[in-house]
């Protein structure tokens, strides 16, 4: 039988934030579809509804949590996937930059367009 092997310390920052995140994710990607597909039908789904959406502050606030949240669960468990398949030395290195810089890129992208979107840009 094989044996449990992990890169996630249990109990540890890592171990804690992935589990945070993933609650935090089925949480409001439930709200998004939600929101998306039952209050607003993905037909009247427009631009200018976006907006409105958006000037709402804990709406904002949600969706930037949400990209984040997203962002820092996706690329740690890539990272974390690669490193359990063996992953060391100096490509580990060189793969953890990649993705760090991948993550600030995305959501300094995504945080601006969230703002354009409200129209605080």
């Amino acid at each position: 039988m094989s044996e449990r092997y992990s890169t996630f310390t249990p109990g540890g920052t890592g171990w804690l934030l992935q589990r945070i995140t993933a609650a935090f994710l089925v949480v409001v990607l439930a709200f998004h579809f939600f929101q998306l597909h039952f209050v607003n039908h993905a037909a009247d789904v427009t631009f200018a509804g976006t907006q409105a959406r958006m000037e709402n502050v804990g709406y904002f606030l949600t969706m930037v949590l949400f990209l984040i949240a997203g962002a820092f669960h996706g690329l740690n468990g890539v990272y974390n996937a690669l490193v359990n398949q063996g992953l060391k030395g100096t490509p580990k290195k060189i793969v953890f930059w990649v993705l760090v810089i991948a993550g600030v890129a995305l959501i300094v992208q995504g945080t601006y367009v969230a703002l354009a979107m409200a129209g605080w840009s």
